[in-house]
């Protein structure tokens, strides 16, 4: 399936965007730019490479990795992407190298693939039960005001004590 530059709608009708779609925003001059990074499980195996980054359009911050599936993990041409959220991620201090600790090579052909077309509320609950984390208690706050999904974390190797990952475009 061609990606599209439409919005993403999630389950609570923010509108979640790739990246590349935002077109008046790029990455902040102290954030790395971690597409095309590889994505290395807790074994410290690679099993993928960031794809995209998955941004809440309102508040601008990181909320999925998109990662692309290593091809010798043989799995189908549709099955090749997967969210991560953000907050389980970590940045390695010196190398580009993306961490995911709860999961490996072999954990990763389990997890719900990504197919590009709505995030809704199950996807974004399997994603969590595959990483073995708890769900959200729905009348607190907005899905996304949990660790899973706090970008500063995923961050915090590489620019401790910034806070946007984006700037407006500079024309």
């Amino acid at each position: 399936m061609e990606p599209t530059s439409l919005p993403i709608p999630s389950t609570e009708g923010m509108h979640l965007r790739r990246l590349r779609d935002l077109t008046e925003f790029e990455v902040a001059d102290n954030s790395p730019d971690v597409r095309g990074w590889a994505v290395r499980g807790g074994d410290g195996n690679k099993f993928g490479d960031v794809h995209e980054l998955i941004v809440e359009e309102a508040s601008l911050k990181v909320r999925y990795l998109d990662v692309e599936l290593d091809a010798s993990l043989n799995v189908n041409h549709h099955e090749r992407h997967i969210l991560i959220p953000v907050g389980v991620a970590a940045l390695d201090e010196e190398g580009d190298n993306v961490f995911v600790p709860s999961l490996t090579k072999e954990s990763v052909l389990e997890y719900p693939p990504y197919q590009e077309i709505q995030i809704t509320r199950q996807y974004e609950e399997a994603m969590l039960r595959s990483l073995q984390l708890p769900l959200p208690e729905a009348h607190i706050g907005s899905f996304y005001d949990q660790d899973s999904y706090n970008e500063q974390r995923f961050y915090q190797n590489r620019r401790p004590d910034a806070n946007e990952a984006f700037r407006r475009r500079i024309s």
